[in-house]
């Protein structure tokens, strides 16, 4: 099969491709690419961040376009081509679902460079760009509220069942009772609740209410563990 892709390279041009088109194609797609790994890394937080997969996403364009430059309208190529490359397998562990997007929009603006739409290529970057950086900054399709646990250590003489109800409701969208719990030999006990907060929840005003209400006692306010898949 290799023999096959190489006679092809032999007996074979790339068509209407001459190497002044080859390389303008090659910098039109890496210059897309940039944008691409630009916008990934300006709508990630640290801890979701990661350079190699930047650095992926500007590789991935020009290796697209190339390999288009290569094939050009030889079937036989194209075939021979897709035979090699079945051999290769890629292992890797499943990530953040708008990565794969972030891999299929690298795709996309290396074929539309490889069949020399530039224009549309630039195009549809830019906007798609755009539209990415709008809806990660208003934060348009995340949930309403954020998913927190709220730990509340009380004496054993208080009555539990609304005794932080009002301060509760007042600063959370919806909430819920979860666990009771002893701490302490007994001598306290420890209210466990599910909460979901607006985003700008003033935490410190939230807490000091608490303790006010729980005799100055201990109250954390922690993320909630997240469910296993």
């Amino acid at each position: 099969m290799l023999n096959e892709i190489f006679n092809s390279i032999l007996t074979n041009t790339t068509g209407d491709i001459t190497p002044q088109l080859a390389v303008l194609t090659i910098i039109a797609a890496a210059v897309l690419g940039g944008i691409i790994a630009a916008t990934y890394k300006f709508t990630q937080d640290d801890n979701t961040y990661e350079s190699g997969f930047a650095v992926t996403l500007l590789m991935l364009p020009v290796i697209l376009s190339v390999i288009i430059i290569f094939i050009g309208s030889n079937i036989a190529r194209a075939f021979s081509l897709a035979g090699t490359l079945s051999i290769i397998r890629f292992r890797s562990a499943p990530g953040d679902p708008k990565d794969i997007g972030f891999v299929f929009f690298a795709i996309a603006a290396g074929l539309a460079c490889g069949v020399g739409l530039y224009a549309y290529g630039l195009l549809f970057v830019t906007v798609l760009c755009l539209a990415i950086i709008i809806i990660e900054k208003t934060h348009v399709f995340e949930k309403k509220g954020v998913h927190k646990q709220l730990r509340i250590s009380v004496p054993e003489d208080l009555n539990t069942d609304d005794a932080f109800e009002d301060i509760i409701s007042k600063y959370t969208i919806k909430h819920s009772l979860t666990k009771v719990k002893t701490t302490d030999l007994g001598s306290l006990f420890e209210l466990c609740y599910d909460i979901y907060t607006d985003r700008n929840i003033n935490r410190i005003e939230f807490l000091n209410e608490l303790r006010v209400r729980n005799g100055n006692l201990t109250v954390a306010i922690s993320d909630a563990p997240k469910k296993e898949k």
